[in-house]
């Protein structure tokens, strides 16, 4: 999975920022998603600094007995103390109901105590029967727990690093996924003070780590200064990373099924004005045949985890 060549695309996209009947699919053949609903039913019990951000979506009714929804989504707020929070329902239509168990991971870890915990992303091990949660505290760290029913996590251990990056300042906002035979991480690194999208690998996703030392996706050809938040995503025989920019649009690359590409395709999601400026961070899920993204839509400090359905 070294990185071969480096192959820049053309020129970005972009979408209609408003609510608007079905159009032709974007770059990759990506759907248009509609704004559907906010994720999470308010009040929430554990809301300390009123923003979240990061939504994974998992089902979790073919894989565990006696779960408390068919899907579970996880996410987390930002700011200061953090805490990796879920909630449930039954379809990914939602609204999703608070786990009163919230938030299942703290920032006080049994190996230190943190200033926050986020960006919670949850991979199903086949093999081991149990849910990985990956998540970072502080921004320089990216740790790992385990759990058989996707609310009890244990076994924190730190997988990343910014002393395994040379160059990077912060090693955060990872996803992993099932690709190939191995587990391949997408995460945010911050080199010269730009954030860019990094990879690494592992053959069970928990440790024996392997980590690119170059940038995996550059924000410079889509004319930016910092993307983050990526997401794996395949479709037409070969891979991609979606993630946002800086400028609140999410946008998708091609980076191949052996990581050595970078082909910029453009924008495939752009914020309506419930958004407030920004969309950032999908998540996907399929059900009954139709296509949900979930996301964050707001100022990077005062987001909320929004539903958006393909039209």
């Amino acid at each position: 999975m070294n990185r071969r060549s480096l192959i820049l695309g053309a020129t970005a996209v972009g979408l209609l920022g408003t609510a608007r009947p079905a159009q032709a699919a974007g770059p990759a053949g990506m759907p248009t998603y509609t704004y559907l609903r906010d994720a999470l039913r308010m009040p929430l019990s554990y809301n300390p600094t009123g923003e979240f951000i990061f939504p994974c979506i998992r089902g979790v009714y073919d894989k565990i007995s006696g779960y408390r929804g068919r899907y579970y989504l996880y996410y987390a707020p930002h700011e200061k103390p953090g805490g990796i929070c879920v909630a449930y329902a039954n379809s990914l239509a939602g609204p999703f109901t608070e786990y009163t168990g919230s938030p299942v991971i703290d920032n006080k870890l049994p190996s230190t105590t943190v200033s926050h915990v986020s960006s919670p992303h949850v991979t199903w091990i086949p093999e081991r029967k149990q849910f990985y949660l990956y998540y970072h505290g502080e921004n320089t760290t990216t740790r790992v727990a385990r759990s058989t029913d996707g609310l009890t996590f244990t076994d924190e251990t730190p997988i990343l690093s910014t002393r395994l990056v040379p160059g990077l300042t912060e090693t955060s906002y990872a996803r992993v996924f099932a690709h190939s035979g191995r587990y391949v991480m997408v995460y945010m690194g911050v080199l010269a003070g730009k954030r860019r999208i990094y990879h690494g690998w592992s053959p069970n996703g928990w440790d024996q780590w392997t980590f690119a030392q170059t940038a995996l996706v550059n924000p410079e050809p889509d004319g930016l200064t910092d993307i983050s938040g990526p997401h794996v995503v395949v479709r037409n025989g070969t891979t991609y990373v979606a993630y946002h920019g800086n400028d609140g649009r999410m946008r998708i690359t091609e980076v191949g099924n052996a990581f050595n590409r970078e082909v910029h395709l453009g924008v495939f999601h752009t914020p309506i004005a419930s958004d407030n400026g920004r969309t950032a961070a999908p998540s996907f899920g399929t059900e009954g045949g139709v296509q949900y993204m979930f996301y964050e839509a707001g100022a990077r400090l005062n987001a909320r985890i929004c539903i958006a359905r393909a039209a």
